[in-house]
């Protein structure tokens, strides 16, 4: 019975042995929730989150894109500059 035992032991090692050998000529896998594409991301300008310019609201103001995580967010910026051009009225934006 325990030559039995170590027989499975020492094909199992040998086995792992022979995986671990062919796998590692092998690139390493990405996990599956990897998110690494390669594309470039942009800071939310109110809550600071990084988003892509796929999933992203882009709004602009004096010629510039930027690009927000939500409407919410989109928002937010929106009464963020009229407050500031109710304040400075030698600004009119």
């Amino acid at each position: 019975m325990i030559r039995l035992l170590i027989m499975g032991l020492l094909l199992y090692i040998g086995y792992r042995i022979v995986i671990s050998l062919t796998s590692a000529g092998k690139p390493p896998s990405k996990p599956a929730g990897s998110r690494d594409s390669g594309e470039e991301t942009f800071r939310d300008p109110v809550c600071g989150l990084y988003v892509t310019e796929e999933m992203a609201i882009i709004g602009r103001h004096d010629g510039q894109r930027h690009y927000f995580c939500s409407m919410n967010c989109l928002e937010k910026y929106r009464e963020q500059l009229d407050h500031s051009s109710h304040n400075n009225p030698d600004k009119s934006g």
